[in-house]
C-alpha cells in the first residue's frame, strides 16, 4: 500500500511548492491547444503514424472518391479506404522468395494400404472405417441403432438396413446370396410402404417391415430390387420400387450398373484415386487432394502452385526437400486436418448430391449439383489450387481450417455413429463441438495459433445463419459466411427449423458472440450453379429499357399461400410482410397484396423464366429465408438492382464493397412504402446503378473452381462442355480474387497486426509496407 511519508521541509518551502504546481494545472488546462502534451507530441514523432498519415494522404489525392463515396478497383466500387490501398498499393505489390518445405517423414507400416501418408507430420490419414497410428484396426460402424421386438432394425436413420451392412462406412447393400450383392439399398426401399390415408397425402414407410418381394425376391418373372438384370429390365420396361435407386456416388444407371468416377477434392490432382470422397493418392503424394508431391520425386513433378521455384537437394541425411519458390502475398497456410473434418464426411456421405457441388455422368462428364452450401468445397478447391498457398506457417500471412460444416449438418442424422445424445436434436450444437475439436487439434498440433490467439485463422460456417454457433474459443477469428448477422435488431436464432436453432446452446460452450463481427469477418456469396445460357444470353448486360417491372421476388411467401412454408418464423417474417403488401398471386383466400400493382411481382409461383423474368426487371428483392438466402447472387447475376429488406444484416462484400452505388436498403419496418422510396431513384442514378451491378457481378461467380474443373474435363474430353465455353470466356474478377484482394488488404491494415512486430519480405513498394 501506498504511504505519504512526513515532510522535514520549512512551510515557506512547501507553500511555493504548492503555489508552482497549481501555476502548471492553470497553464496545462488554458494553454493546453498551444502547448502539446508529451502523448501528442509522442504522436507526432512516431514515424509509423507519419508514415500512415502521409500514405493515407497521398492515396486520398490519387484515389479520390467517385460522387457516390467509393473508389474503383479492377472495376468494382469499393469503400474509399480499401479501393484507395488496393488501387495505390495491392496493385503494385511483387512476387518474393519463399522456402517451401516439402515433407520426406514415414508412416507406420505405411498406413496398412488403409490410409495416406501425411509425409510432414508422418501421420496417416486413415481411410472412413479404420483407425490407429498405421490404420491397422477396423471400426464396425453400425447401420442401425439399437434392435427391440418392436423395431427388429431400430429406430430410423438414414442408413437403416435390413440387408448386408458395410460397416466401414455405416452404409447398406444388398449382399451375400443376391445377383447384385453390391447394389445399394436406399433407406426406403428395403422396407413396406404404408399407402396414402387419403388422396394428396404422402406414401409412408413402415420402418419395422422389410419388403422382400420388391427387393429380395429371385421370381425370374419379376424379381426384387436385389436380383434384376439390367439388360432384362431396360428391355421389358420391368417395373422397380421407385424408392430403390443409386444413392451413393460413384455408380450410374437405374440399377447402379455403370462405374463412374467418383467426386473428390480436386479430383486429387490427377495424383491418385478417388473412393467415394477420400483421396487415395498415388506413392508418396499427400494432402487431402493429394496435390503435395513427395520430397523423393519433386525434380521431375512440380505442382502449379510450387512454380516458379528453385529445389534445394537435402543434405546431412535430411529426407525433406526445399523449394524457393517466387509467391505474392498474402499466403494461406491450409491445416491438413485428421479426415474425420472433412474427408470422411464426403466418403461417408450417403445421397451423392450432398455435400459436392457436382458428380459424374454415365461418361464421367461433370454434372453440377444444386447443392445449396457448395461454396464450401468451391473455396477450398481454389485455395489449395492458388499460388497464394503455402505450406511454409512461419511466412503464413493467414491460416485456413477446412472444417466442413455444411457436409457435417446435411449428414447429421446419416448414421448412429455420427449421433451424440448430449447434442440431442441440434444440428447446431453437434456442429459447435465439430469445430471446437478442430480447435483442440490444432492448438495441440501446431505452433501457429498463439502467434496471434487465432486471429490470423480463418473458418467457414456455411450453414443457414453462419457462425452463430461458433464455439466462444475461435471468435477471434475471420469468420467466412453466408449470413452476416450483427445481432443488432435479430438478437436470438432466425431459423424456423429446429434442428438449427442455436438459442439453447450453453454459453459456456458458445459464449456471447455476435453471428457477425464486420470488422473481422466476411460475408461471401453463396454457390450458383454454373448457367451457361444466362452467361451466353449476358443477361446482367440487360439495358434499362428491357427491364420493364418496376419491382420482382419469386419466393417461398409463407403459410398464407399453397405449399408454403407453415411457420410463422420463417424469413423473420419479412416475405410474409411484403407479400401482404404487394402480393401478385392470390393466397389461400384469393386475395392480393394490399398495394399490388401491375409491375409489381410478388409471387410464389416457380417460373421456368425466372431468370428471364429477373433480367427484365429494374429491382429484385432480397429477403431471408431460414439464414440466407441466393437472392443477392440471383438479382446480380441477372442485372438487377438489389433491394434489401433485412435490418442489421450484411450481404456478401457490404462490409468492403460501397453497396450505395448498386443496391437499395429498405427497413423492414418501411415495407409497406417499398415503391414509394425506389421510385424516388431518377433515371441518372439508376442508370449509374446498373452500369456497377454490371461491374461486380462476376464477383459472385465461383469462376475459379469452375475453370479448375473444366481443365480436368479437357484432360478427358477433346470438346468442352457449355459451361465450359461460356466460362472460359469470362476474365473479371471472381470470388476467389475477391477474397484473395481483400485478405491482401486486412494483411496491411488490420490494427492488431501491429503487436504482432513480425519481420518479413511484403512484397510492397516502400511507402505501402
Amino acid at each position: 500500500m501506498a504511504t505519504w511519508r512526513s515532510c522535514a521541509c520549512s512551510w515557506p518551502f512547501g507553500a511555493s511548492v504548492i503555489s508552482l504546481a497549481v501555476l502548471v494545472s492553470l497553464v496545462h488546462l488554458f494553454l493546453t491547444p498551444l502547448f502539446p502534451s508529451p502523448l501528442d507530441f509522442f504522436k507526432q514523432s512516431n514515424p509509423l503514424l507519419d508514415a500512415d498519415s502521409l500514405l493515407e494522404s497521398n492515396l486520398e489525392s490519387q484515389f479520390p472518391p467517385n460522387s457516390d463515396g467509393s473508389v474503383a478497383y479492377r472495376g468494382a466500387p469499393w469503400k474509399a479506404e480499401i479501393g484507395r490501398w488496393l488501387a495505390g498499393c495491392g496493385s503494385n505489390s511483387t512476387p518474393v522468395d519463399i522456402v517451401e518445405v516439402l515433407g520426406g517423414k514415414s508412416c507406420q507400416n505405411n498406413c496398412s494400404g488403409q490410409g495416406v501418408c501425411n509425409q510432414d507430420l508422418g501421420e496417416c490419414r486413415c481411410f472412413h472405417g479404420y483407425t490407429g497410428k498405421a490404420c491397422e484396426v477396423a471400426l464396425q460402424l453400425e447401420c442401425n441403432k439399437a434392435v427391440s421386438k418392436e423395431r427388429p432394425f431400430g429406430e430410423w436413420v438414414v442408413s437403416i438396413c435390413p440387408a448386408q451392412c458395410d460397416k466401414t462406412r455405416a452404409m447398406c447393400f444388398c449382399g451375400e446370396g443376391t445377383k447384385y450383392p453390391n447394389r445399394p439399398v436406399a433407406e426406403g426401399c428395403g422396407f413396406q410402404t404404408i399407402p396414402p390415408a387419403k388422396p394428396g397425402d404422402p406414401e409412408l414407410t413402415d420402418w419395422t417391415k422389410v419388403d422382400f418381394d420388391n427387393v429380395f425376391s429371385s421370381n425370374a418373372s419379376k424379381p426384387g430390387w436385389c436380383n434384376a438384370d439390367p439388360h432384362d429390365a431396360y428391355s421389358s420396361q420391368l417395373k422397380i420400387k421407385e424408392n430403390c435407386h443409386c444413392k451413393y456416388d460413384c455408380t450410374s444407371g437405374r440399377f447402379c450398373e455403370i462405374p463412374t468416377m467418383c467426386s473428390c477434392l480436386n479430383q486429387c490432382s490427377g495424383n491418385g484415386h478417388c473412393r467415394g470422397g477420400f483421396c487415395q493418392c498415388d506413392r508418396g503424394y499427400y494432402g487431402i487432394d493429394c496435390s503435395i508431391p513427395p520430397a523423393a520425386s519433386v525434380l521431375p513433378k512440380l505442382p502449379a502452385w510450387l512454380r516458379p521455384s528453385t529445389v534445394e537437394l537435402p543434405d546431412n541425411g535430411s529426407s525433406n526437400v526445399k523449394t524457393v519458390v517466387r509467391k505474392k502475398r498474402p499466403l494461406i497456410y491450409v491445416y491438413d486436418l485428421p479426415p474425420e473434418f472433412n474427408s470422411h464426411l464426403l466418403e461417408g456421405r450417403h445421397y451423392r448430391m450432398e455435400c459436392v457441388n457436382r458428380i459424374y455422368s454415365d461418361v464421367n462428364k461433370t454434372i453440377w449439383t444444386e447443392m445449396l452450401y457448395g461454396a464450401q468445397v468451391a473455396l477450398y478447391e481454389s485455395i489449395l489450387a492458388s499460388p497464394h498457398r503455402t505450406l511454409n506457417g512461419e511466412e503464413a500471412d493467414f491460416f485456413y481450417v477446412p472444417v466442413l460444416d455444411s457436409c457435417m449438418i446435411t449428414r447429421a442424422y446419416d448414421a448412429p455413429h455420427l449421433y451424440n445424445k448430449e447434442h440431442g436434436i441440434l444440428r447446431s450444437f453437434m456442429t459447435l463441438d465439430y469445430y471446437k475439436n478442430a480447435y483442440d487439434h490444432i492448438v495441440e498440433q501446431y505452433p501457429y495459433w498463439n502467434r496471434s490467439s487465432g486471429k490470423d485463422h480463418i473458418w467457414f460456417f456455411s450453414w443457414d445463419e453462419g457462425a452463430c454457433y461458433a464455439p466462444k474459443e475461435i471468435w477471434n477469428s475471420m469468420m467466412l459466411v453466408h449470413w452476416g448477422n450483427t445481432n443488432t435488431k435479430h438478437k436470438n436464432s432466425t431459423t424456423a427449423y429446429w434442428a438449427d436453432n442455436w438459442d439453447s446452446i450453453p454459453s459456456d460452450r458458445r459464449g456471447d458472440h455476435p453471428c457477425f463481427d464486420p470488422q473481422k469477418d466476411l460475408v461471401l456469396p453463396a454457390w450458383k450453379v454454373p448457367n451457361p445460357g444466362a452467361v451466353w444470353l449476358k443477361l446482367w448486360a440487360r439495358s434499362r429499357k428491357e427491364r420493364t417491372t418496376l419491382f420482382y421476388f419469386n419466393g417461398n411467401l409463407g403459410p398464407a399461400y399453397e405449399n408454403g412454408r407453415p411457420e410463422d418464423k420463417y424469413s423473420m417474417g419479412i416475405r410474409q410482410k411484403l407479400a401482404d403488401e404487394f402480393g401478385s398471386s392470390p393466397n389461400k383466400e384469393g386475395k392480393l397484396g394490399k398495394q399490388h400493382a401491375p409491375n409489381v411481382i410478388v409471387t410464389p409461383l416457380k417460373s421456368h423464366k425466372y431468370h428471364e423474368e429477373m433480367a427484365s426487371s429494374l429491382f429484385c428483392g432480397v429477403l431471408p429465408g431460414d439464414g440466407w438466402s441466393g437472392r443477392m447472387e440471383d438479382s446480380v447475376h441477372n442485372g438487377c438492382i438489389p433491394v434489401i429488406i433485412q435490418d442489421g444484416i450484411f450481404l456478401p462484400y457490404e462490409n468492403v464493397l460501397n453497396y450505395n452505388s448498386f443496391a437499395v436498403r429498405v427497413l423492414e419496418d418501411d415495407i409497406p412504402k417499398l415503391i414509394s422510396i425506389i421510385q424516388r431513384y431518377n433515371e441518372t442514378e439508376i442508370e449509374h446503378m446498373l452500369s456497377n451491378v454490371r461491374s461486380i457481378w462476376q464477383r459472385f461467380l465461383y469462376r475459379d473452381s469452375i475453370l479448375l474443373e473444366a481443365t480436368r474435363q479437357r484432360e478427358l474430353f477433346s470438346k468442352d462442355d457449355d459451361w465450359a465455353v461460356e466460362f472460359s470466356k469470362l476474365g473479371e474478377d471472381d470470388v476467389f480474387a475477391t477474397f484473395i484482394q481483400v485478405l491482401h488488404y486486412k494483411l496491411h491494415n488490420d490494427p492488431w497486426r501491429r503487436s504482432l512486430l513480425r519481420q518479413y519480405d511484403a512484397g510492397l513498394p516502400k511507402t505501402c509496407a
